[in-house]
């Protein structure tokens, strides 16, 4: 048997020929590289399409009876109202990862959390994004008045429904196949597993 604490992605990168960017808006864009990878006969240059983007946030508020916090969200691409986590684009240049999940959950949900911890990160779509999506831990919440939170919720953001569910039962909403975001079911999952361990083994959230 290997040794298993060796299984980790590595950064790496094939040579780019040259690249085009197709669209580009203030946040997003889509660009083509042209990259030399292995081929049948030797190497070849193919075209591979990335949608590029800043990065997002996520934040699992968890109380102190072990409950969720989950808020209900329209998603027009795919027509759906989602229940995921308070969460957000790195959209503030130079901002913390932390301090983005702080400012999102205070935004979208009206709490502050004392002790941040960092849950896990992922790539949602690796085969055509940049996305990567980190997800902290928030605990020992403090509830702030709707008037001394500087944000006004509009578009998507305007009817947001707010739900505690019991971390055991957000783990069998996600199994069931009842919950669909992705930061939403792995970030449940994983303080799921955490919490076996009273969440000693994640890391202290930095910055």
């Amino acid at each position: 048997m290997g040794d298993h604490g060796t299984i980790a992605d590595t950064p790496d990168s094939w040579p780019v020929e040259r690249s085009e960017t197709r669209y580009r808006s203030p946040i997003v864009g889509m660009v083509t590289d042209w990259v030399r990878m292995p081929g049948a006969d030797g190497e070849e240059t193919v075209s591979r399409d990335r949608f590029v983007h800043p990065g997002a946030v996520a934040a699992l508020a968890l109380d102190e009876a072990g409950r969720v916090l989950l808020l209900r969200q329209y998603r027009h691409a795919v027509q759906h109202r989602l229940w995921e986590l308070p969460a957000g684009i790195r959209d503030v240049d130079g901002e913390p990862l932390v301090r983005t999940a702080q400012r999102e959950l205070l935004e979208e949900a009206g709490y502050r959390a004392h002790t941040w911890h960092e849950l896990v990160d992922f790539f949602p779509s690796p085969g055509f994004s940049t996305e990567r999506i980190h997800v902290f831990l928030a605990r020992d919440l403090v509830r702030v008045p709707d008037e001394e939170v500087d944000f006004v919720r509009v578009h998507e953001e305007a009817d947001m429904t707010v739900e505690w569910l019991p971390l055991e039962e957000a783990v069998a909403a996600a199994l069931a196949g009842r919950l669909h975001n992705g930061a939403a079911v792995i970030g449940v999952l994983a303080a799921h597993a955490a919490a076996r361990e009273g969440f000693a083994s994640l890391r202290p959230a930095r910055g």
